[in-house]
């Protein structure tokens, strides 16, 4: 099962890539545990600076931007 992290206060882009990252798991009928992080100290354990940031099985995908469900699809399979 895949863990799935996003990494961000809660702003509306981080909400954004929340609900992508979510879509694009259902799309490939994925078992995943999504997470929302959106404590400072422990976005900054995983070395982001801007947030929004996902972080796919502990390695940080992509950061300060909101990705699309095709995008994130691509990254899961």
């Amino acid at each position: 099962m895949k863990k799935i992290r996003i990494l961000g206060t809660g702003c509306p882009k981080c909400q954004a890539l929340a609900r992508n990252a979510e879509m694009a798991a259902k799309e490939l009928d994925l078992e995943c545990e999504l997470e929302k992080v959106t404590d400072i100290h422990e976005i900054m354990k995983f070395g982001v600076m801007i947030t929004p940031a996902l972080v796919v099985d502990e390695e940080v995908k992509a950061a300060g931007k909101v990705l699309t469900t095709e995008q994130i699809r691509a990254m899961l399979k």
